[in-house]
C-alpha cells in the first residue's frame, strides 16, 4: 500500500499517512513556466495498491488536473490498483440540469478520473448521493455524522438540543444526525416571493428555548447558514451552532459567519484552511485523517467500509 499527495491538502495527507504508520510516496507534482502540470513518480509502484489523495477545491482546475495527470502517470507506472481519495469533490453541486443547455458537469468529471486511471473512489459527503452512480467504478462515499455526533455530545452535553437542516434539500442528512443524537428535528423552509426580492425564512418546528444545530455538507458564501440561524434567534432558540462537512469559504464568507448570531461553526479539514479561517474567532476545525486512513486500510485489506458508520 502507498500514499501519494498532490498539493490541494498536503497537511491532511501527512496525517492520514502518520495515522497508518506508512510514509509517503516521493514525488514530484510541479508546474512549467506555462503553469502547465508535470508529475513525476520518485519510487517503484509496480503492482501496488496506490492511494492518491487530492481535494478538487479552488483551485478546482488546477486541483483537478494535478489528480487527473498523477492518475495517468501511476497507471502507465503499472500500480496494481489506483485509489482517488477525493476528501472535497468539486463540481458536486453541479448534479443535474439546472436549466436548459446545461451541463451535469458532475458527471463529466466522474468519466474523467475514470477514463486518467482510477480503479475505485473514496469520498466524504457527496452533495449528493446519486453521484455515486456516475461513476462506472466503485465509489466509497464516507459520512462526517459519526464523527460530528460525538463531537456535539461532548460540547454540548446538558443542553437542550435541536437539529436542524437549513433547506429543504438537507433533511436526510439532518434527520441521520438527529437519530444519531436522539433529538428532534426542524427545517428551515426559504422562499423567495418575487425576483430580486430577499428570501423569506420559515421555521418548520418549535425551536424556542433550544440550542439548534444546523447540519450541512458544504458552506460557501455563507449566506444561507446566517440567515437560517438569524431565523432561529428571531423564532426565540436559545443559541445556533453549525456542524459543515466542506468549509469552501468563497468570498466575504468567514467575516460573514463573525458577524453572524452564530456562536460556533464547526468544519472538516477536508479543505484545507485558509489563513481567514485559522484566525477565526467561531470557525474551528476537527480533522477526518483517522476516519479516511482507517477506510483506506479496509479498502486495501478488502474488508467492509460500511460497518464504520454502524
Amino acid at each position: 500500500m502507498k500514499i501519494v499527495a498532490c498539493n490541494s491538502n498536503r497537511p491532511l495527507a501527512e496525517a492520514v499517512a502518520a495515522s497508518l504508520g506508512l510514509p509517503l510516496t516521493s514525488a514530484s507534482v510541479r508546474r512549467f513556466a506555462d503553469m502547465e502540470v508535470f508529475v513525476e513518480i520518485d519510487e517503484n509502484v509496480r503492482g501496488e495498491d496506490v492511494f492518491v489523495i487530492q481535494s478538487t477545491s479552488y483551485p478546482a482546475n488546477d486541483n483537478l488536473m494535478e489528480l487527473l495527470i498523477t492518475l495517468d502517470a501511476l497507471r502507465r507506472a503499472s500500480a496494481r490498483r489506483v485509489t482517488a481519495v477525493i476528501p472535497y469533490f468539486g463540481y458536486a453541486r453541479q448534479d443535474r440540469k439546472s436549466g436548459s443547455r446545461t451541463p451535469i458537469s458532475a458527471k463529466l468529471v466522474a468519466n474523467i478520473i475514470t477514463t486518467a486511471g482510477a480503479n475505485r473512489v473514496l469520498t466524504m459527503d457527496l452533495h449528493a448521493a446519486q453521484i455515486q452512480g456516475f461513476f462506472d467504478i466503485p465509489v466509497d462515499n464516507l459520512f462526517s455524522a459519526p464523527l460530528f455526533s460525538r463531537d456535539i455530545m461532548e460540547r454540548y452535553k446538558g443542553r437542550d438540543l435541536m437539529v436542524v437542516s437549513p433547506d429543504v434539500g438537507g433533511v436526510v442528512r439532518a434527520r441521520a444526525m438527529a437519530s444519531r443524537l436522539h433529538t428532534d428535528l426542524a427545517i428551515i423552509d426559504k422562499r423567495r416571493p418575487r425576483a430580486g426580492v430577499s428570501e423569506v425564512m420559515n421555521v418548520i418546528g418549535e425551536v424556542e428555548g433550544r440550542h439548534c444545530i444546523l447540519v450541512d455538507d458544504i458552506v460557501d458564501s455563507g449566506g444561507t447558514l446566517v440567515n437560517a440561524a438569524e431565523a432561529l434567534i428571531k423564532n426565540g432558540a436559545s443559541g445556533v451552532s453549525v456542524y459543515v462537512t466542506h468549509g469552501v469559504f468563497s468570498g466575504g464568507a468567514v467575516a460573514r459567519v463573525g458577524a453572524s448570531p452564530i456562536e460556533n461553526m464547526t468544519v472538516t479539514d477536508s479543505i484545507l484552511a485558509t489563513e481567514a479561517v485559522r484566525v477565526s474567532s467561531n470557525i474551528r476545525q476537527v480533522t477526518i485523517a483517522p476516519l479516511l486512513a482507517e477506510a483506506m486500510r479496509r479498502i486495501s485489506e478488502e474488508s467492509s467500509v460500511s460497518s464504520l458508520f454502524n
